[in-house]
């Protein structure tokens, strides 16, 4: 049985084929950037018109994201399941690059919206089924490796593109090349795995699990995992009481609430931003940059958050990388009180939005640890289905509360109600350490140190 491979080169040179994820993640970075700009420049269109758009996308991403897992389990043929997935990103970029329309881009978009979870889910099957137990670890690293490279190279791109000339739509030509790029290499790169598994199975293994729950590096949301598929049943707000009852003493229903807040903050902050930015007189090119030091600190972070959560705490990490967040949001609220030059607005967001970046990597590692601490030795399927709804729920409501507050209120109230959400949120972890110290020794305790991370570094873009 192979051994697990510790550094990044080695695990490449053993996995070359990984390097087909590259072109895909950067085209989806770099369009994650694009579509608010094509919005907002090319068409003409304003925040509350980027805040429709992201409202229909999530939407649609939620609603299908049950189909899919039950057609990944039906039907277990991962290769062609990104192959079309990619093929029709690509034709999605082309056919956008020649939207005339704001309503035929919500179309199109929303279609995007619907075919997105497909490569998501098989694209962690895939790996799951090709790898043992002994390297599923570090497979999972390299795979989110690729991922971070990737969007760094898409927004890179991105940025050298519109830095002469804010050329949008001849830009989407080259992510749709992109995404048929990762296509035809998986086409003739793998071949099927022999020993297909079950959407189920994900939630099983620590590696899989963490990078299902990890927020997707361009759409900053996790996509939602059902590893149980939702009972059709009547009553479920009866049911749903009925289960809260009974977790009633668990510390679950407080670290799925504080989850919600975050992703609810994180979404309603993310779809406003881009809006916000361009409003402050910073160009195309100026808001890939900003965009690159977000995901460049998050991809120097993340290899080292379960090494910190061992030695610190998960219950610890989590509560301080919330804080951060929050203060972030609270310093971009306060950019907007001072007439700043264009340069200064950009200097001020790269930092700002960097330590963003950083502070989402130790919040996604040291949450995840401390939820799969909780779903302990219960079936996970059914509580990963609440809180993929729950998620899913939350990146719905920041995109519509962002489109309300783009009529009635301003870029200012949004960073100061994202700062609050992430404040009410930090009780709540507390809280969740405290009863999971309750549960385990019977009686009030300071909040505990965190379980043991996963193998190689971390899980995972809300920022």
């Amino acid at each position: 049985m192979a051994s697990p491979l510790r550094t990044w080169s080695g695990r490449l040179v053993a996995r070359p084929w990984l390097l087909a994820f590259v072109p895909i993640n950067a085209a989806t970075a770099g369009f994650a950037v694009v579509l608010p700009l094509l919005i907002l420049i090319s068409l003409h269109g304003s925040w509350t018109e980027v805040a429709v758009a992201a409202t229909l996308f999530n939407s649609a991403v939620i609603l299908s994201s049950v189909a899919w897992g039950h057609l990944s389990d039906t039907y277990p043929h991962r290769r062609l399941f990104l192959v079309v997935n990619y093929g029709v990103f690509a034709g999605l970029y082309t056919v956008l690059s020649g939207v005339g329309s704001v309503y035929a881009l919500y179309a199109l978009y929303t279609v995007l919206g619907v075919v997105a979870p497909a490569g998501v889910s098989a694209s962690n099957l895939l790996i799951l089924e090709k790898f043992d137990e002994t390297e599923r670890a570090t497979a999972y690293a390299s795979f989110q490796e690729m991922s971070m490279v990737g969007s760094l190279v898409g927004l890179l791109i991105g940025y050298f593109w519109t830095v002469s000339d804010d050329a949008l739509r001849t830009l989407l030509y080259v992510l749709g090349g992109l995404a048929a790029a990762s296509a035809v290499a998986l086409w003739f790169g793998i071949q099927e795995p022999v020993r297909p598994l079950s959407t189920s199975h994900e939630a099983k293994h620590p590696a899989s699990l963490f990078s299902r729950l990890r927020p997707h590096v361009a759409w900053r949301m996790p996509i939602p995992f059902f590893p149980v598929r939702p009972p059709w049943r009547p009553r479920p707000v009866a049911r749903f009481r009925a289960w809260a009852a009974e977790e009633l003493r668990h510390e679950l229903p407080l670290i799925l609430l504080a989850t919600f807040l975050f992703n609810l903050s994180a979404n309603l902050f993310n779809i406003s931003y881009t809006p916000y930015l361009y409003a402050a007189g910073l160009a195309a090119s100026s808001i890939f940059l900003v965009n690159l030091s977000n995901n460049f600190v998050q991809t120097l972070v993340f290899p080292v958050t379960g090494g910190l959560a061992n030695r610190l705490g998960a219950d610890r990490l989590v509560g301080r990388a919330t804080y951060v967040r929050s203060l972030g949001y609270l310093a971009t609220a306060a950019l907007t009180f001072a007439a700043l030059a264009r340069s200064a607005v950009l200097d001020a967001n790269l930092l700002l939005y960097a330590v963003l970046g950083g502070a989402v990597a130790v919040y996604t590692t040291a949450s995840s640890l401390m939820l799969f601490r909780g779903l302990g030795r219960r079936d996970p399927g059914r509580l990963l289905g609440v809180n993929s709804a729950l998620g899913g729920v939350a990146a719905v409501a920041g995109a519509a509360l962002s489109g309300l507050l783009a009529l009635v209120g301003s870029y200012r109230v949004v960073f100061l109600v994202a700062s609050g959400l992430l404040l009410v949120s930090v009780p709540l972890w507390t809280a969740a350490s405290l009863a999971y110290a309750r549960r385990r020794s019977g009686s009030p305790l300071t909040p505990s140190p965190a379980a043991s991370a996963p193998g190689h570094g971390a899980p995972s873009k809300p920022l």
